[in-house]
C-alpha cells in the first residue's frame, strides 16, 4: 500500500496486527468510508468484550477458518458492520488472523484519531464508562494535551475502582487497587 506521507507505520504499527490495521485505514481513507470503519469497529469491539460466544471465536486456534469466516459473514449485519469492514474481517477469518482483531482496532482508533487531528487515551475503569463521562474526561483530557482526545476505553474489574489512563508517555493511575497498594507499602515502613 501506498503512503500518502500523512500516517506513517510506528513501531507498534509494524506488528502484524499494524499492517491489517493500515491496509484497512487505507481502504477506508480512499474510499471517504473512516467514520464508518471507525464506527462498525466500536460496533464489534463492544460485542467482542460483551459476548464470550465471540471471543472465544476470535480466539480459539480450534475454529476452522472457514468456520470463523461463515459465523463473521452470518454475524456482520446483525453488528451493522459496514461492508468494508465486514469484507476486512473476513479476510481476517479467511487468514487465520482473527486472534489479531482486537490490536487491529486498536490500531486503526489510533490511525483515524491521528487523521482527525486527535490524540488517543487509553482508559481503564472497573465499570464501564456512561457518555457523560466519556464526554467529561475527554473534555478534561483535552485541557492535558491542547488538542482533541478520543477515549480508547477498557473494564477491567480488577483495578476496584477509579481510573487509569494512559496519554501519549504519560500516565496517570488513580485506581483503587493502586491506592491499596501504596498502603499496604506505607504500613509495612
Amino acid at each position: 500500500m501506498e503512503n500518502s506521507g500523512d500516517h506513517s507505520l510506528s513501531a507498534g504499527q509494524a506488528s502484524l496486527a499494524g499492517r491489517y490495521a493500515s491496509a484497512l485505514f487505507g481502504l477506508a481513507r480512499d474510499e471517504k468510508q473512516i467514520d464508518s470503519v471507525s464506527k462498525s469497529l466500536e460496533s464489534l469491539s463492544q460485542a467482542l468484550a460483551e459476548s464470550p460466544d465471540l471471543k472465544r471465536l476470535v480466539s480459539s486456534p480450534l475454529v476452522t477458518r472457514a468456520d470463523a469466516g461463515k459465523v463473521i459473514a452470518t454475524i456482520a449485519p446483525t453488528l451493522g458492520l459496514d461492508k468494508l469492514t465486514a469484507n476486512f474481517i473476513g479476510v481476517l477469518a479467511h487468514n487465520g488472523r482473527l486472534r489479531e482483531l482486537p490490536k487491529v482496532i486498536a490500531a486503526i482508533r489510533a490511525l483515524a484519531a491521528a487523521h482527525r487531528g486527535e490524540t488517543t487515551a487509553e482508559v481503564t475503569t472497573a465499570h464501564p464508562l456512561d457518555d457523560d463521562q466519556r464526554a467529561a474526561l475527554a473534555a478534561q483530557l483535552k485541557q492535558r494535551a491542547k488538542r482533541d482526545v478520543s477515549i480508547d476505553a477498557h473494564v477491567d474489574p480488577a483495578i476496584l475502582g477509579g481510573i487509569i489512563v494512559r496519554l501519549g508517555s504519560q500516565m496517570i493511575d488513580a485506581s483503587i487497587r493502586t491506592r491499596l497498594n501504596t498502603l499496604a507499602q506505607a504500613m509495612r515502613g
